[in-house]
């Protein structure tokens, strides 16, 4: 509807323009949803974007707007001057009830468009390393990406979903000298410390087995994943591991489990991965050595201090950075930059890339890297979200990565669920802190439970075409709904709201912000469920055919919409609740 609202106006606009002599190009105008009533159904800034053109006042040229909006009388009822120069415009009601007649025509494919013109789009995600379970943090960003290539989906992309993780360097090393000493431990053996222990100031910390110290990583993992694989080597192996290096078989093993536990975690939210990347992938092809190679090349690389830089300072950057430390390991900016680089040669027209907030730093740099690679970074997005905190009883719950403390996706899933846990973590726009509200998720009244709110309004639906059934009465097709008996206001007004759905689509997509669908849904939700509950005035199955039928016909609606909103968030849609 503001799409057709929108051609009328610049054709206005340009009649306007053409008898003051002005043919230059047309200026943007727009025309956006009123976000009150009584300000119509739309609002127009032209007269405000044309007074410098036509040197008069805007209100002036938004009475004659007016005037020339009265030959459009099919689409608009009536329009009116608002604040400095805006045009508030209400439409026909009969042009919402078109709305409801494309909604039921168009079937599944409402809300989707062709935006994207098929363009290849990579979204990569999650991207944890394997050194533990998903933790909560990790659960907002796998619910975010998921949600944001849902919506490019459906809005034209081909979207490729894709997990790139770090499994080379320091930290994979702890991860593996940890299930050693765990290992070694269970068999009541002293741990020796590894070699690099004390140049990588890991002093360790002294356990006693019979006496003999078992020497652990200062740094190292000790939830109890880390014993649980350490025991099942143990059961494997007997001790035939006894002498094998932490860096090796340990680190292998450990790696190997936990990134099963990492997809199937991932698999029972719904998500599933296109491509699965990882570090040393890019080692073993010599794709780090080759980057290395081809920035020094340009010039923007220099050695000092043992180290190797960036020279990112010459690209617009406050400073420059190590790309490979003195001890020769490259740091985590130097693959980054190889695999953007990669990303580029697999012919993605637009990168997203979705990571928490403590990674804003690291952003720029890797775009300053494949810029001085000759690669356009505009082409690269950073979609950042803030922090996670939990809370019950009012009480943040307190979690330490570091002791193991934390609470995993796991744990949550199984108190609330994959669908409660989605809306929740979807909820609020990315930049926001996100506060986990525990009790809330595990609410099973679907009054006070907003997730629930949302399932039911869709089961609800079918609860309305089970009693019609029940009744006698004929589910109406399409070709019979006469949608001009919906006369009421809040009949319109509902209709109205599913009108926007496809512009929400679109527009959640461009702006990577699915918390824009949830809450249209809770709109969409809070205006039906009313509807429903006032029998007085709208009882649905009336006595009257035509009138039934177009009710169901907006009850259909209102489902369509519905799961149409709660696909893109990944969330089932009940018949039954």
């Amino acid at each position: 509807m503001r799409e057709r609202l929108e051609a009328v106006l610049h054709e206005k606009v340009t009649d306007l323009l053409r008898e003051a002599g002005d043919d230059a190009a047309l200026p943007t105008i727009t025309v956006e949803a009123s976000r009150q009533k009584d300000h119509g159904d739309f609002a127009c800034n032209a007269a405000m974007v044309l007074s410098g053109r036509l040197r008069r006042p805007p209100r002036e040229i938004a009475a004659e707007l007016i005037d020339r909006l009265g030959d459009a009388a099919g689409l608009v009822a009536r329009a009116e001057i608002a604040g400095p120069g805006f045009v508030n415009v209400w439409l026909a009601g009969g042009q919402w009830h078109d709305v409801l007649d494309r909604i039921l025509a168009a079937g599944e494919a409402y809300g989707t468009s062709d935006d994207g013109k098929g363009r290849k789009l990579q979204v990569e995600f999650v991207s944890a390393n394997p050194t533990g379970p998903l933790s909560v943090g990790h659960g907002r960003q796998a619910i975010l990406g998921d949600c944001v290539a849902r919506l490019l989906l459906a809005t034209g992309w081909d979207v490729v979903r894709e997990y790139y993780f770090n499994n080379g360097g320091r930290q994979m090393r702890v991860l593996g000298d940890s299930v050693r000493a765990r290992y070694l431990e269970q068999l009541g053996r002293a741990a020796v410390p590894p070699e690099d222990a004390l140049l990588d100031s890991e002093l360790p910390w002294p356990d006693a087995i019979d006496g003999l110290p078992v020497l652990f990583p200062r740094d190292g993992y000790q939830g109890g994943y880390i014993g649980e694989i350490a025991a099942a080597l143990r059961e494997r192996e007997g001790e035939g591991w006894i002498d094998e290096p932490g860096d090796g078989g340990f680190r292998q093993e450990a790696e190997k489990r936990i990134f099963a536990e990492i997809r199937r975690t991932l698999e029972s939210l719904g998500i599933h991965f296109d491509v699965y990347a990882s570090e040393n992938e890019f080692y073993a092809a010599g794709k780090i050595e080759a980057v290395l190679g081809d920035l020094r090349a340009t010039g923007l690389v220099y050695d000092e201090g043992g180290a190797t830089w960036l020279r990112a300072s010459d690209l617009g950057l406050d400073r420059d950075r190590v790309i490979v430390k003195s001890s020769g390991e490259p740091t985590y900016l130097l693959p980054d930059i190889a695999y953007h680089r990669e990303k580029f040669a697999r012919g993605f027209e637009c990168i997203i890339d979705v990571q928490g907030a403590d990674h804003k730093d690291q952003g720029p740099y890797v775009k300053a890297g494949i810029q001085a690679l000759g690669h356009d970074p505009a082409r690269v997005e950073f979609l950042f979200h803030e922090f996670v905190t939990l809370s019950s009883d009012g009480h943040t719950v307190k979690q330490s990565t570091r002791k193991a403390t934390y609470i995993t996706i796991d744990e949550l899933l199984a108190d609330v669920g994959a669908d409660v846990f989605r809306y929740f973590m979807i909820e609020r726009r990315a930049q926001s802190h996100l506060d986990f509200d525990l009790d809330l998720a595990k609410e099973k009244d679907w009054t006070k439970n907003p997730a629930y709110y949302l399932q039911y309004t869709h089961a609800r639906t079918y609860g309305i075409e089970r009693q019609a059934v029940e009744r006698g009465v004929t589910m109406p097709a399409s070709a019979d709904i006469d949608a001009s008996r919906l006369e009421l206001p809040e009949e319109l007004e509902l209709v109205k709201k599913l009108g926007e759905f496809p512009e929400m689509v679109s527009r959640a997509a461009e702006s990577r912000e699915p918390h824009h669908i949830a809450y249209y849904l809770r709109e969409v939700a809070g205006l039906f469920n009313p509807y429903y509950q006032d029998k007085d005035r709208h009882e649905i199955l009336t006595t009257d055919a035509g009138l039934t039928n177009a009710r169901l016909g907006l009850t259909f609606a209102v489902r369509r919409v519905m799961a149409q909103g709660l696909a893109l968030l990944g969330m089932s849609a009940p018949e039954r609740m």
